[in-house]
Order: C-alpha cells, then sequence, then structure tokens
C-alpha cells in the first residue's frame, strides 16, 4: 500500500523551492511568458470596457434622448469584443503551445534519466509508477502551465480593476458590493479543506485502478488459464466502485461550491439594487453608474471562483512536482567512467577477482568469486536456483556494480571502460526474449550500429531463423506486435539469437537460452552454435546439463560460491555437488543399459555414467 499512500500525498499548496525549479523550465520560453503576460493584462483591461460604455450610452445619449451617439458607442462595443477575442485567442494559443513545448522538454529530462538508471532501481520500483510520473503528472504540471501559473495573472489583473474602477465610481456602492465577500472567503476555504480529501481519494483510486490493471492485462495467460475472470472482475469493480466514489465526491462538492459562488453574485446584485436604487431615486446616482455596477459585479466573482480552482491545480502540481523531481534526483549507481578507456580491440579475456555481491545488505548472493576465462574458451556456469549464476553475467555487463572485488576484461577494470564498448562487447541472449514493436529485421538490428539487411538476413540464416521468416507475410518487414505476440517461443529465441550474433561480438553469453527451444530446434542452432562459438568468449548459464557437456570448463555455484571446477567427465567422477545435479535430472535413466529410442543426450549421459562405474 506504500506506492498507493505515496500516490495520494498532495504537500504544500505552495512550495517554494519546488517552484523555483519549476520556473527553470520557463526560461527557454520567457519571451513568449512575457508576450502572454502582456497580452493578459490588455485582455483584462478590455473587459472592464464593457460596463463603462453601458455607462457612457445610458448617462449621456438614452437618458438625455440623444440618439446620434449611440451607434458610435455600438460600434465601439463591437470592435472592443473582436479586438478581446483575437487577443484572447492569440494568448490562450501561446500558453498551450508553451505548455505543450514545457511537457515535451519534460518528458524527454524524465526519460533520458530513467534509461540511465541502474538496474537495482527498476527491482524496488513497480513500472506502473514509473509510467504515472511521465504520463499523469507530467499532465498534472501541463495544466499548472497553461491554466494555473499565468492565468492568475489575468484573474488578479481583472480584480485588481474591477476594484479600482468601483472605487472610482461609487467608493459607497462599492463597498456595498463587497460586504459578501467575507462570506465568499469563508465558503473558499471550507471548498479547498473538502475538496483536498476528496482529491487525495481520486489519486489514491486511480493508482489501484493502474496497478490492478497493469498487473492482471500482463498477467491475463494466468487468470484465464486458472478461470480466475470472475474474481478478478469483481475485484475490479471494488476498485471501479471506489474511483468513481471519489469523483462524484469531488464533483459534489464543485457542484456545491459553484452555485454558491454564484448565488453570493446574485445577493452582491441585489444589495446594489437595493442601495444603489435608492440612490437613483434620490438623484445622488446615475443609472448608468447602476447599471455598471450589475455588469462589474456579475465580472468581479468569477475570477475570484476561477482562483479557487487555481488553488487546486497549483496544490496538484506541487505533489506532482515533488514526485518528478524525486525521480530526477535518483542518482545512478552506475555511472560512465569519466575518463572512459576505448581499446582498439576486445579479446576477451575475463576476470573476476574476489568478487562479493549482496542485492540486499544481509543476503550475500556472491562470496568471493575467483573466476579467470581465457579468449576464445567456453564456460559453462551451473547450480541450483539461487547459486548466482544470473548475477555474474549482470555484474559483468555492469548492470550492477561489484561491491568488493573487481571484475576485468582484458586487463581493465570494467569500471574504467567506456560503458557503451563494454556491453557492445556483450551479446546476451536471455531465456525470456523481449520484442519490441517494429519489424522483424528492427529487432534483430537492435544495436547502436545501424546494420544492413544482408547482415541481418546472414545472422538469421546462421541460427536458421531464416525459413520461418521467410514464411511470414512480410517476411523481414513483418510488424511485430507488443512483446512478440503472435510468434512462438522457439521463434523469438531464434531471433534472439540473430540479434546477438547479427553484431559479431567478441563475448557470447546465453543464459539458459535453449531452455525454451524445443528438441527440434535446438538440434537445428546447435551446429551454428559451435561455430560460432569457436572464436568467441562464451559463458553459458544452464540447467540442463546435456546442452554443455562438450564446453571447456564448468563452474559449479553453491550458495554463491565455486565449489566445482573442471570438465563434465571430471566433475562426474567427484561425485560432488555436480554429479548430485546431474543424478537429479536424470535419475529415471541412470542404471539403464539400453538406449535404443532415446535423445542423443540421453544416450551420452548413459554411456557417461557407464564410464564412471567403470572407473569407479
Amino acid at each position: 500500500m506504500n506506492h498507493y499512500h505515496e500516490e495520494e500525498i498532495l504537500g504544500k499548496a505552495y512550495d517554494s523551492r519546488l517552484a523555483r525549479r519549476l520556473l527553470k523550465y520557463l526560461r527557454p520560453y520567457r519571451l513568449v511568458v512575457a508576450i502572454s503576460i502582456l497580452l493578459l493584462i490588455i485582455v483584462s483591461g478590455l473587459r472592464l470596457v464593457g460596463p463603462y460604455l453601458t455607462l457612457v450610452a445610458i448617462d449621456r445619449y438614452i437618458m438625455t434622448g440623444d440618439s446620434t451617439g449611440l451607434t458610435p458607442i455600438a460600434l465601439l462595443f463591437l470592435l472592443v469584443l473582436l479586438f478581446q477575442f483575437v487577443v484572447g485567442f492569440v494568448q490562450t494559443y501561446l500558453m498551450h503551445w508553451m505548455g505543450q513545448k514545457i511537457m515535451y522538454d519534460l518528458r524527454m529530462e524524465i526519460f533520458t534519466h530513467v534509461q540511465r538508471l541502474h538496474m537495482g532501481y527498476f527491482d524496488r520500483n513497480p513500472v506502473g509508477r514509473l509510467i504515472t510520473r511521465i504520463t499523469n503528472d507530467v499532465d498534472v504540471l501541463n495544466e499548472l502551465f497553461t491554466a494555473g501559473v499565468i492565468s492568475i495573472f489575468g484573474d488578479i489583473f481583472t480584480l485588481a480593476g474591477i476594484v479600482l474602477v468601483m472605487l472610482w465610481l461609487d467608493w459607497k456602492l462599492a463597498l456595498v458590493c463587497f460586504s459578501v465577500v467575507p462570506l465568499l472567503f469563508v465558503v473558499t476555504m471550507i471548498f479547498k479543506i473538502k475538496v483536498r480529501g476528496s482529491y487525495r481519494w481520486v489519486r489514491r483510486s486511480v493508482a489501484k485502478i493502474n496497478a490492478f490493471l497493469q498487473e492482471n492485462i500482463t498477467g491475463m495467460s494466468v487468470v484465464q488459464i486458472f478461470v480466475q475472470e470472475k474474481r478478478k472482475l469483481h475485484q475490479f469493480d471494488e476498485r471501479n466502485f471506489e474511483y468513481l466514489q471519489a469523483n462524484l465526491l469531488s464533483i459534489s462538492y464543485y457542484a456545491v461550491f459553484y452555485p454558491v459562488v454564484n448565488m453570493l453574485g446574485v445577493v452582491a446584485v441585489a444589495l446594489i439594487l437595493w442601495y444603489g436604487g435608492n440612490q437613483v431615486l434620490g438623484a445622488t446616482l446615475t443609472l448608468g453608474v447602476l447599471v455598471a455596477f450589475i455588469q462589474y459585479s456579475e465580472r468581479f466573482y468569477k475570477p475570484i471562483s476561477d482562483l479557487s480552482e487555481k488553488f487546486t491545480i497549483l496544490q496538484s502540481a506541487m505533489a506532482s512536482s515533488e514526485r518528478i523531481f524525486a525521480l530526477l534526483d535518483t542518482q545512478p549507481e552506475v555511472v560512465p567512467p569519466s575518463h572512459p578507456l576505448r581499446p582498439a580491440k576486445i579479446e576477451g579475456r575475463i576476470e573476476f577477482k574476489n568478487v562479493s555481491f549482496a542485492y540486499n545488505e544481509d543476503t550475500p548472493v556472491l562470496k568471493n568469486i575467483d573466476l579467470r576465462v581465457t579468449p576464445g574458451e567456453k564456460v559453462a556456469i551451473v547450480g541450483a536456483t539461487g547459486a548466482g549464476k544470473s548475477t555474474l553475467i549482470n555484474l559483468l555487463c555492469r548492470f550492477y556494480d561489484v561491491q568488493e572485488g573487481e571484475i576485468r576484461l582484458d586487463g581493465i577494470p570494467i569500471q574504467d571502460l567506456d560503458l557503451g564498448l563494454l556491453r557492445q562487447s556483450i551479446s546476451v541472449v536471455l531465456q525470456d526474449t523481449f520484442l519490441f514493436r517494429g519489424s522483424i529485421e528492427e529487432n534483430i538490428s537492435l544495436w547502436g550500429r545501424p546494420l544492413r539487411q544482408q547482415e541481418v538476413e546472414r545472422a538469421a540464416r546462421q541460427v536458421h531463423a531464416h525459413e520461418f521468416i521467410q514464411a511470414l507475410a512480410g517476411g523481414y518487414t513483418t510488424p511485430v506486435a507488443e512483446r512478440g505476440a503472435g510468434l512462438s517461443v522457439g521463434q523469438k529465441q531464434l531471433l534472439a539469437f540473430a540479434r546477438a550474433l547479427a553484431h559479431d561480438p567478441q563475448l557470447l553469453v546465453l543464459d539458459e537460452a535453449t531452455s525454451s527451444v524445443d528438441t527440434e530446434t535446438e538440434l537445428l542452432i546447435q551446429d551454428a552454435l559451435d561455430q560460432l562459438m569457436k572464436d568467441r568468449t562464451c559463458l553459458i548459464i544452464a540447467h540442463r546439463l546435456s546442452t554443455i557437456q562438450n564446453c571447456d570448463r564448468i563452474i559449479v555455484l553453491h550458495k554463491g560460491e565455486i565449489r566445482e571446477e573442471g570438465s563434465h567427465f571430471d566433475l562426474l567422477k567427484k561425485r560432488g555437488i555436480y554429479y548430485k545435479l546431474y543424478q537429479l535430472q536424470y535419475k529415471n535413466q541412470l542404471g539403464q543399459e539400453t538406449t535404443a529410442g532415446r535423445p542423443a543426450d540421453n544416450r551420452q549421459q548413459t554411456t557417461d555414467t557407464r564410464q564412471l562405474t567403470t572407473d569407479s
């Protein structure tokens, strides 16, 4: 529930520290801001002209029976309205143009920053929360810049102008009109308190809905296979109903507030009619002034209600900006070196020297790892789940930095290497292949350097992916849906192999890369892998021990430590951890002499076991 609580935090209505940080996004557009404020002043002034023209028309022409001046007054009134429309249009367009440009800049800054963050940050923060920062919270700031900050100036100018004009025309009648302002102030304060609570509820409710939708849409296959549709629908109904209630509560406050403001405005008009009417009858006030006062009073209460709404916008913007700046202030734990080294060629010699690492301080994952891999060597890493196999790869790619010890590539500490060069030198094929929206070709050529179509096709042929790609309707230009929907697991795995090999990497990492490939497909790519791994440094993580028997060395990890090391046959002879893993994996075949009808890896296993027994 902590992330729901974070979404509902509103903070101060105004925080000068956050406001100063927000103002820096206005600096590139300060000329536009200045023009917008100038246009707002002009619009505010034009709003004061109409009632005064009404006063002149009544007192100078209508009351005196002189109709000659009415036509110029009417034309001037029309001209003022037209000019007000043009100026208002330009000012509104400039404000929204500026708001959209600021949102564009802010989203680019957030996304650029997110891409620099280390993997540990994404382990601790849900994806939905980050998406909310880039979308919802940025949209709230857009409302602040377009309908909040600058528009406040317009409301203030309008209010100040109306107050000055009314006091100039008749200060006593002006005080009568302003007598309802204390009531309006009380109503506004109550509204702000109430709407603050309802806004919290809305934020918390929408956070629950977003989290629920993200989890259930991502896991829709699990929902359907366990026939959980009705249960999930009921759970969604609860969250959706809570969101409905929160919005209805917020609407009810607005539904009360605006009619009350209008009612107070009507009371002010009634007081003007009562007091001003008596003054007109007593010949101490002209009818034109009375009519002008009524029009000014109607214009007086509209900015006040707008300012109340601006308060809510400002409050939510402060909360959103606080969350956005908290993200932007998060410093990456893995940073590129200040003076990166870029050797002309990466040979592929890897050294782990006394490496220790823990994701959580109290739970070490790796302990004093010493490992050396020579260029061109094929090294397999095996062990039980949680032994630290994938962590070795994460550290080698600098997704995380080691806490103790050192990792070197060709004798250079990887912290001193150019981060882009390091990762471009390593191709990683994971068990769970991630494909992006785009074409088949774009997913294969997913690298810093663009590839020619011939290079993409060559990589696809090497892993026997070319045949199934050509069978698709668009071939290499076939669109790939989100996460590769529509492609089989084996096809996505083949694309991952083609992606990894397309740029001729010096180091090849296979992290359970063939576990999702069927036996026939695995046989298709096995000879291609043998050829491709011949002149490369290769690290192979596997649970299926049949896939690593031909490796130069096998490293056995157990509880974060290297416990055994050697060839497949040597480790079997030791009868240690590797031997036990082998027994567990093939316990149904151990001791069986007949190999007819068995797959090739089972026949090899039986031969190994028979030889092991003879040696014993």
